[in-house]
């Protein structure tokens, strides 16, 4: 329960739970529950008195928090990726998930060093990068070869940060003789990625990547706090063109300061650097303890919000100067291109979201796999 930890868990009834690394916690968790032990002082925790009373039970203690209520984040303990036991990830049927899902994911590193205005992931997974050692990572990605599994897609916030460590985990998966044998996918930044990163994420198998671009503005793009311009994009487009991946480029439009021009920049950047696929997103999700979340309190962003604080009524953010045109702006400036995937409530068969997308159950019923937008993409 990482992101809203305490929405989430009010949503589901729930007396407690635990946010950030989940490994060690969990055990130590059922280890006291097990025992009859106390366990609310177990790092990562976060459990409530609330108005009913409720209270962890088997403490000695329980007086000494007979007069607190609500709820109660105990600190957090982000351990050593190093520490983790091998991953041989046997012990639930992932070869039922791949059927049904089209890929699995793994992860070669946690946490998120960039502050994007928006962007949850540094909340949920830390602000330091914690690296898994590369011969770990391929490991695990030949174990669940061995189960009949051959696609895949990265759970890191950016594979290539740092660059390092992705040209490392490359190395180590052609080192294991794995490159021919999988297709796997990536998140990345087009900070620091080089062509020589991109050559050598082909050669270990990267079939396509997914770059959260954001937008084609340069200003927006400081406003973003993203840490790359457009310069980068069209660069990294070209890199992965010439290396053979495929790309994606996501947009997220309409932010603070976004304006009609920026817009019709984002747009003609896109189709300059043409990417294989571009995602375009209309209002920025604002996550509680984000930059962005204290920005939307100023009096006059207020009336850009949409939506509520409640988890199942999510809050968004829409520029107001945009707002009124921005979904006949894009249909007009994006027309019938079938590279974007542009979410128009006027046009439901131009959405790509994943959630009860029938087309995509269809696609992975068929055989198809992948990351969902590379399947999108080809079955459409």
């Amino acid at each position: 329960f990482s992101v809203m930890p305490e929405q989430i868990l009010r949503s589901c009834d729930a007396d407690a739970g635990v946010r950030g690394d989940g490994e060690f916690a969990l055990v130590g968790l059922a280890g006291r529950l097990e025992e009859k032990r106390e366990w609310f002082d177990l790092p990562n925790l976060i459990w409530r008195r609330d108005e009913r009373g409720r209270t962890p039970p088997f403490s000695p203690l329980l007086k000494l928090f007979q007069s607190l209520s609500g709820w109660k984040r105990n600190p957090p303990s982000a351990v050593s990726l190093t520490g983790l036991p091998t991953m041989s990830r046997s012990w639930v049927d992932n070869r039922r998930y791949f059927c049904e899902g089209g890929q699995a994911g793994f992860e070669t590193k946690r946490g998120c060093s960039y502050s994007c205005i928006y962007c949850a992931d540094p909340i949920a997974k830390g602000s330091k990068i914690r690296v898994r050692p590369p011969k770990a990572v391929a490991d695990e990605l030949e174990n669940l070869l061995k189960q009949g599994i051959d696609h895949f897609h990265t759970c890191d916030s950016e594979f290539n940060a740092p660059d390092w460590h992705a040209s490392e985990v490359c190395e180590e998966i052609i080192r294991s003789g794995l490159g021919d044998k999988l297709r796997w996918y990536a998140y990345c930044t087009p900070a620091a990625f080089s062509p020589e990163l991109a050559r050598l994420m082909r050669r270990a198998g990267c079939a396509g990547i997914n770059f959260g671009v954001d937008n084609g503005d340069d200003g927006m793009l400081r406003r973003l706090r993203r840490g790359f311009t457009t310069d980068d994009i069209v660069s990294v487009a070209r890199s992965c063109r010439e290396a053979g991946i495929t790309v994606m480029f996501d947009l997220l439009l309409g932010s603070p300061g976004e304006t009609r021009e920026s817009i019709i920049r984002t747009i003609g950047l896109m189709k300059q650097t043409e990417p294989d696929c571009v995602g375009v997103a209309i209002g920025v999700r604002v996550y509680p303890g984000t930059e962005l979340a204290d920005l939307v309190t100023q009096k006059e962003l207020k009336e850009g919000l949409v939506g509520g604080e409640d988890p199942a009524e999510p809050l968004f953010f829409i520029e107001p100067s945009v707002a009124p045109l921005i979904f006949e702006l894009l249909d007009e400036l994006i027309g019938d291109d079938r590279r974007f995937f542009f979410f128009d409530p006027s046009k439901p068969e131009r959405n790509y979201n994943y959630n009860y997308n029938q087309l995509l159950v269809d696609a992975i019923k068929e055989g198809y796999r992948g990351a969902y937008w590379d399947i999108l993409r080809r079955y459409v």
